[in-house]
């Protein structure tokens, strides 16, 4: 005796045959690293050149710096795409406020514009 696959079965292939592929397709892969890049600029919109720019891991609490340059730009490569950091400028004793780049923004190019007041 001999069993066969009964009328049924057959768009329920059909569907397998188109949806496997898209099912088995690799996922598109989470960027490996990230660039944080800018510029450090006063009230006026003026860039600020020597200004100093704290990256800071929230998870390890490692800082690093970066002195801006001559358009008062700064980058910082290779950053985990994991980990929170926060990021601010000083400059001459005034300060930018603090902006935070999350793990859940998963863009693997971040420009932060960092702003101080020197009139304060």
């Amino acid at each position: 005796m001999r069993r066969t696959l009964g009328r049924g079965w057959l768009p329920v292939m059909l569907l397998l045959a188109l949806v496997w592929p898209a099912v088995a397709a690799p996922k598109e892969k989470e960027p490996q690293t990230r660039t944080l890049t800018g510029q450090v600029t006063d009230q006026d919109g003026r860039p600020l050149s020597d200004a100093v720019v704290y990256l800071k891991n929230t998870k390890t609490l490692l800082i690093k710096t970066y002195i801006s340059d001559a358009q008062g730009n700064y980058r910082f490569a290779s950053l985990s795409p994991n980990v929170d950091y926060e990021v601010y400028a000083e400059y001459q004793g005034h300060r930018s406020p603090t902006r935070t780049l999350s793990s859940f923004d998963s863009r693997s190019e971040v420009v932060f514009n960092l702003k101080i007041n020197l009139r304060k």
